[in-house]
């Protein structure tokens, strides 16, 4: 009997509709050599900034609502340059993350072979780590305002509220944690600024001291995180798994996948653990509106986020050899022009496609 899974493909703004197109072939393919084991039903959704300056929202009122009867969604990118970014990300993105209560954001970071690094290491490829990102509150929260703008002289005052649950805190490392312990070696590494901010992030920190009790198998360290930054650097060997707030987990992910030679390789997934509403899968890079349309932007971080989600839908097989299809093409010396090649986005999908085939 054929299994369904019903996808939500939102490709957005910019060059996401161009990698969601590669993701889609990716996955179309798949879907056609599994001999009627599992189908895709893909509804496309045209929500983002055209959507917008239309209708003057990101997404249509019961947007948020219509995505709970799918089993996952497949998202490009968004932001425009005739919309304000905070506008943008907040209109959609975070409203669909927050609204499906996807608590969980994974972004691995994994030094592909074939592609120039940017760290000295004498074995890159050796290194794979993951980012464990709280995705539901903390410096995110969206908790604030602004006043009194009808003051002169420039004294309108903004404030922007950052907030830690204990509840929001334990759920996301105790999933570090049940992460750690999935993979070969079993460590979790905690970053915060618990010396500056001694509220929110000293609950984190006694959350973690207290979670990791429970889990006396695996490794523990803690970090702040500017020195976190540092240790991304210098001492990537001792990275594993690594669980951090809403925004610093952000601005670290990117720093992994700059080391391992551009954001257009990194994926990530917003994971609905509880298996409530579905989760949304995307790559970590933006929607690039200086090369949009030119047929020449990066479709692996997106193509590896389908993976991600054929292994959240069960299928963990097919999710593996996409894994190692993308590994084959750079390999391969198959790249665009960000990693250092000159191949455009048809050419990457179709030779992913090939080596999917081996």
């Amino acid at each position: 009997m054929t299994k369904t899974f019903k996808l939500a493909v939102i490709p957005g703004d910019g060059i996401g509709k161009e990698v969601i197109e590669a993701g889609m072939k990716v996955l179309t393919y798949i879907e056609e050599q599994s001999n009627g084991k599992f189908k895709f039903e893909n509804d496309y959704f045209d929500w983002g900034s055209d959507y917008y300056l239309e209708h003057g929202s990101m997404i249509s009122e019961d947007g948020v609502e219509t995505l709970k009867d799918y089993d996952a969604i497949y998202f490009g990118a968004v932001g425009d340059p005739r919309v304000p970014d905070h506008v943008s990300l907040w209109g959609l993105r975070i409203a669909i993350c927050q609204g499906l209560d996807q608590w969980a954001n994974i972004r691995p970071v994994e030094f592909l072979p074939g592609i120039k690094h940017r760290i000295a290491h004498p074995n890159p490829e050796s290194l794979n780590w993951i980012l464990v990102r709280e995705n539901s509150e903390g410096e995110y929260s969206g908790i604030g305002g602004r006043n009194f703008s009808a003051r002169p002289d420039e004294r309108e005052v903004a404030i922007q509220s950052s907030i830690f649950t204990e509840y929001g805190c334990e759920r996301i490392i105790r999933f570090a944690f049940d992460l750690a312990r999935t993979r070969k070696r079993k460590k979790v590494t905690s970053v915060t600024k618990s010396n500056a901010q001694q509220y929110g992030m000293v609950l984190w920190d006694e959350v973690f001291e207290r979670v990791s009790k429970e889990y006396p198998d695996v490794e523990t360290d803690q970090w702040l995180v500017d020195a976190m930054a540092a240790q991304f650097v210098l001492n990537p060997d001792n990275l594993e798994v690594v669980v951090a707030s809403n925004l610093f987990a952000d601005i670290l992910s990117d720093l992994g996948s700059a080391l391992a030679g551009s954001l257009g390789i990194a994926s990530s997934a917003n994971l609905q653990i509880d298996k409530r509403f579905p989760s949304m899968f995307e790559s970590v890079h933006g929607s690039a509106p200086d090369i949009a349309g030119k047929g020449v932007a990066n479709p692996i971080g997106t193509i590896a986020s389908a993976a991600l989600m054929l292994e959240d839908l069960g299928l963990h097989e097919e999710a593996n050899n996409v894994h190692e299809a993308i590994r084959r093409t750079t390999a391969q010396g198959i790249i665009t022009h960000d990693i250092g090649g000159s191949s455009n986005t048809e050419e990457i999908t179709n030779a992913i496609i090939k080596n999917l085939k081996q």
